[in-house]
């Protein structure tokens, strides 16, 4: 079939849809969806979260995303009917001063910061993360936020109902009008959110990649960026990090200046054509030391020497859309004539505002460098999944243990709490984790319970149980692997603080497989986490040896450091039982 005839069908009923909706696009225009939303009666959070769920296996979201890789064009045609169907056209986006960012590592923190930084101006701020990016951490409400919270549940359910009953309404059996997947959905109901609920701008992280993602139908950002770069997804967005430059540079629109912090010259050049292609200006960021020059050092919410680069491209993000509305006192310029860096014109270096310098003081992004602290546990919170995150992550958590108060007698117990999925390389992040030199290594699936009956935000209906455990077993031998080839840290490499003066002797860690994180964490905190203190444990839950001696070294010590990585739906069931709040 030709591309032409693909696109046929759709093009004609984008039509007729536009048609129905044309009594009501006044309403539009004023940012207000074209069908009212009322309360459903009888339709709680839960029934919604679970309706959402059963888009997740609509179509294969991803393998058609794999399928339509070099047809970017089809996947926005099909953004652009379900937006026609849910009472919208792609005109009405205009008006909620979206901020578009993309990348590879970052992008979530780069968002975090450039909304605290508006919101500190005291605007009204949109925040949407679209599920392609990272996971929500609790609850799927986090996805969309207002004022840097998730909306409520009641707000959550009043928007969720008519746009369901809506697309519902107007789809029928063909493939090409159904009902959106789940990624799609969510970008179409925060839309709706922020337009009624009347934002004053809307920070919008892109999902996977970037021409051809659900977001990218947004044809008039006020700014875009585009943090740093990686290899992640290569199945959708290519082997090397030059094709993923090519990607995320989709995000580009014409005369819409555009972001980016230092990138290797590769992905660099790539972004710097791809923006001349289409007349998009395109800055490299200065350091966060250039603004931080003549003043007092900024403080950042979000540790880690890594989000330097991120907080540096999110002032400039935040400082160019207030320029844009003509706001007054958006930092000095300490550089008046325009320069050069890889032939790329570099963004203004400028002093921070109080409003910057406590934005990004206050900015707080749950899972990521997150410490808590309870009685003799002190839990370690990073959702790394990448090579480079991995390693940014384990260079934390290895400073922040040398800065520890240290116990005046008795043992440390270092623990890690491991797993990945999708199509990560194991063995490459456990290896990263290897100098660590932890005590015991644990292994669990991204689910709370072993049922989640009554759970819907944790619901996964693309995964059986069997298969999740089969793939931590599989860690677990990756680990056992990788602790036998060990003999010892490599030349140079220093040794776990724990262990200091003396160098550490070769020896095992002991690992064990648990089928859920709430089991996981009864083996880890024995009771000795003054929050999390659920029922007792199953019957024979600790019978195996090494859990039933590892349970006494536990008992007795007077300090354990939990480090929980390698996804973020771990780190979010991690949260959701130690920090019961957030689930209210």
């Amino acid at each position: 079939m030709s591309q032409a005839r693909r696109h046929l069908r759709p093009a004609l009923f984008l039509a007729a849809v536009s048609a129905r909706v044309a009594t009501t696009g006044v309403a539009a225009r004023r940012g207000l969806s074209a069908w009212p939303a009322p309360q459903e009666p009888g339709m709680e959070y839960q029934d919604a979260v679970r309706a959402l769920n059963t888009l997740q296996t609509n179509a294969g979201y991803l393998e058609q995303v794999k399928r339509q890789r070099g047809d970017p064009q089809a996947q926005l045609e099909a953004m652009k009917l379900y937006l026609a169907r849910s009472g919208l056209q792609v005109e009405d986006l205009d008006q909620l001063n979206i901020i578009h960012v993309t990348g590879t590592k970052g992008k979530g923190s780069t968002c975090a910061f450039t909304e605290r930084i508006l919101r500190s101006y005291g605007l009204k701020t949109g925040f949407f993360r679209c599920p392609g990016s990272s996971p929500h951490l609790v609850q799927v409400r986090e996805r969309i936020r207002i004022n840097g919270q998730p909306i409520s549940p009641e707000l959550f359910t009043k928007h969720f109902w008519p746009l369901y009953h809506r697309l519902e309404e107007t789809k029928d059996s063909s493939s090409y009008v159904s009902m959106p997947a789940y990624f799609r959905f969510l970008t179409l109901m925060a839309f709706h959110v922020f337009l009624q609920e009347k934002v004053d701008l809307a920070v919008v992280e892109v999902g996977i990649g970037g021409a051809y993602d659900c977001t990218n139908i947004i044809r008039k950002p006020a700014v875009c960026g585009i943090s740093s770069l990686g290899i992640d997804h290569t199945s959708i967005l290519g082997d090397t990090v030059e094709e993923i430059a090519w990607q995320k540079g989709g995000i580009f629109k014409r005369g819409v200046p555009a972001f980016t912090v230092l990138q290797p010259d590769g992905p660099l050049a790539v972004l710097r054509d791809r923006a001349q292609q289409i007349s998009c200006p395109l800055y490299l960021c200065p350091p966060l030391e250039a603004l931080e020059e003549g003043g007092p050092p900024l403080t950042l919410g979000l540790e880690g020497e890594h989000q330097r680069s991120n907080a540096a491209l999110a002032l400039q993000l935040a400082r160019c859309w207030l320029q844009q509305k003509d706001y007054r006192g958006i930092g000095e310029l300490k550089v008046s004539r325009p320069s050069l860096l890889r032939q790329m014109p570099l963004a203004p270096v400028f002093q921070p505002t109080t409003h910057m310098r406590h934005g990004l003081r206050d900015t707080e992004w749950l899972g990521r460098t997150q410490v808590l602290r309870r009685g003799p546990l002190t839990w370690y919170l990073d959702g790394a999944h990448t090579a480079s995150s991995m390693q940014a992550c384990v260079r934390w958590f290895r400073q922040a243990l040398h800065r520890r108060p240290r116990p005046s007698r008795g043992s440390e117990v270092l623990v890690l709490l491991f797993n990945s999925t999708g199509d990560r390389d194991p063995a490459a992040l456990l290896k990263m984790l290897q100098p660590c030199q932890f005590d015991y290594a644990v292994f669990c699936p991204n689910l709370t319970e072993v049922s989640t009956v009554g759970n819907a935000d944790q619901q996964n209906f693309m995964v059986t149980l069997d298969q999740v455990l089969l793939r931590c077993l599989a860690h677990q031998q990756h680990w056992s692997r990788l602790d036998e080839e060990q003999a010892g840290p490599e030349p140079g490499e220093p040794t776990s603080s724990l262990l200091a003066p003396h160098p550490p002797e070769p020896r095992s860690t002991s690992s064990l497989v648990f089928s859920c994180i709430s089991h996981a964490l009864l083996w880890i905190s024995q009771g000795r986490d003054p929050v999390f203190q659920p029922p007792s444990p199953p019957q024979g839950l600790f019978a195996h040896p090494v859990a039933g001696s590892g349970a006494g070294v536990l008992r007795e010590a007077a300090a354990i450091h939990v480090l929980v990585t390698g996804s973020l739906h771990l780190v979010g069931g991690v949260l959701k039982l130690l920090e019961p709040a957030l689930s209210q």
